[in-house]
């Protein structure tokens, strides 16, 4: 069953505002995405920003919001100018007579209040969120939620105490070699899997393919902790330089956004995936030999020693 068009509409706006959060570089002159857990984000007049993704908290937009604005659970002011979709999830928007917004205006339980003069350049549709909750429901994926948020932080917090170094390597490769990244990502997350089933399908291949099974998990693990930490240093940029601080902000993220339904899991896999393709670069990078030192020369007016 494909998702309705607002839910996939909040999938691609919280995907975007992950993906430039990891990869977009630090520029004071670049609009910034604004990512909140709680508290709420306000662009104020003369100002510009990215994608504006709020999980809970009020959104105030007076000046120019160059994405999409997403509001999970807050009410939504908008009075500025909004170039891509303003999706409205739990609580009303509210748009001033000079708000502009240039895609659709998405909301789910409570109708927008849309004032003289303000302009919406796509459709205005009320989506019906509740398909999104269907069958299983919140109450049984939580164990499993519970599950995965405390291996993960375990293995990241692991992984930030053990091999820091792999960290900062990771978020090179992301940064520089994002392409690759992808790449091997996608490629390792295809081709081992696959790899162990066809080693499952002959009988002196199934240990190897257990094997390589089991290794998979913690391996995936890893994967997601290190781009929560890439996520986290991102968010943080200047206001922290702890490694601890990165992780459980970035973990922190992942693991709110893994409670909506279908963009959880999609933010979830974007993430194990560019974080198994950073690795995989910064390992590569690190077995190739470094160029040989400059040989130092000889000060002014004393002869170079002999070889």
């Amino acid at each position: 069953m494909s998702a309705p068009p607002g839910v996939r509409a909040v999938m691609s706006a919280l995907l975007s505002a992950l993906l430039a959060l990891l990869f977009g570089a630090a520029s004071a002159s670049a609009a910034t995405d604004h990512v909140v857990i709680t508290g709420g984000a306000v662009v104020a007049p003369g100002q510009t920003a990215g994608d504006v993704v709020v999980v809970d908290g009020p959104v105030r937009i007076g000046g120019h919001a160059a994405g999409d604005v997403v509001s999970i659970s807050g009410p939504v002011r908008v009075s500025g100018r909004v170039d891509g979709d303003l999706i409205a999830v739990s609580d009303r928007a509210f748009l001033g007579p000079r708000a502009r917004i240039g895609g659709d205006l998405r909301y789910g339980d409570e109708a927008p209040v849309i004032a003289r003069g303000a302009r919406v350049g796509g459709t205005v549709s009320n989506e019906n969120w509740a398909d999104a909750t269907n069958g299983w429901g919140w109450v049984s994926t939580l164990p499993w939620w519970l599950a995965v948020s405390v291996s993960t932080l375990i293995v990241g917090a692991l992984v930030t105490w053990l091999a820091p170094g792999a960290l900062d390597a990771a978020e090179r490769a992301m940064r520089e070699r994002l392409g690759a990244s992808i790449g091997w990502g996608i490629a390792l997350a295809i081709g081992l899997p696959l790899l162990a089933i066809l080693a499952l399908i002959t009988l002196v291949g199934i240990p190897f393919g257990v094997a390589l099974l089991l290794a998979a998990i913690p391996v995936l693990l890893i994967a997601y902790a290190t781009s929560a930490w890439v996520l986290g240093r991102r968010v943080l940029r200047s206001r922290s330089d702890s490694r601890w601080a990165a992780l459980l902000t970035g973990w922190a993220i992942l693991r709110v956004l893994a409670l909506i339904p279908f963009a959880g899991g999609l933010v979830g896999l974007v993430a194990t995936i560019l974080g198994l393709g950073a690795l995989a670069v910064a390992l590569w990078r690190a077995r190739r030999p470094s160029a040989p030192a400059a040989r130092p020369e000889a000060p002014a007016g004393h002869p170079a020693p002999a070889a």
